[in-house]
């Protein structure tokens, strides 16, 4: 990573901006067009070129929890941790903003009917259960965290890692959109759901405890499948 904290914390806040904007947009203003399918592949495609082109920066978080994966594997400074986290959820919060103004443009809108939130239970896109949704939020995301940390090993082919990070996250989305919407990422569940507001944040609180597990549990198998240190 190169430059001073504010680079990579506006960074940060422009990458997660970008991803909601993209990823999100998708949803509210393409979805009826393009599909799961397509909201899958905007989603992994707008985070393999945020990789290459904010990754030399600040590393490309652009999610809270792959930044306090890398902490807990000793693979980020634990002391950016605040700073990249805050970064992260304003740059959702402002990115969700301004999908609101241009998704206001669109003749028949309505922010209660829909704003691609992340939700369980009666909020779930196929009524999936509040378990359910649980297990498969944490098995993506760390699924997600794992592909994230598997590519930082030094022996891993040089240039490729966006790819395989993109894809992978246009893959878990594939799978996960029917049952949570899919998150993998709170600041991306953060900002839809503050700006739409309603029952949204109330439910925010089992993606946040999904990704912790899923830090503990990416984190875990890691260590268990890479003993070495390169």
């Amino acid at each position: 990573m190169n430059g001073t904290p504010l680079n990579r914390y506006l960074a940060e806040l422009f990458g997660t901006f970008l991803l909601v904007l993209f990823g999100c947009g998708s949803a509210v203003l393409a979805g009826g067009d393009i599909g799961f399918l397509g909201v899958s592949l905007t989603f992994g495609i707008t985070l393999l070129f945020l990789i290459y082109c904010i990754g030399p920066v600040s590393g490309c978080h652009v999610n809270p929890a792959v930044t306090l994966c890398l902490a807990a594997a000793d693979k980020f400074p634990k002391t950016d941790v605040i700073g990249y986290i805050l970064a992260q959820l304003i740059g959702a919060v402002i990115g969700a903003y301004v999908l609101y103004l241009i998704a206001r443009g669109l003749p028949g809108f309505e922010l209660a009917k829909g704003f691609a939130l992340n939700g369980f239970a009666e909020h779930s896109p196929r009524k999936f259960g509040m378990v359910a949704c649980l297990i498969t939020e944490v098995v993506m995301t760390a699924t997600l965290l794992y592909a994230i940390l598997c590519s930082t090993k030094s022996y891993y082919a040089g240039g490729f890692a966006g790819v395989a990070i993109g894809l992978t996250l246009a893959a878990i989305h594939m799978v996960s959109i029917p049952v949570t919407n899919t998150s993998v990422n709170f600041a991306r569940s953060f900002g839809v759901a503050i700006v739409h507001g309603g029952w949204a944040p109330g439910q925010l609180w089992l993606f946040a405890a999904a990704h912790v597990i899923a830090i503990a549990l990416a984190v875990t198998i890691f260590k268990l499948t890479h003993c070495d240190k390169a």
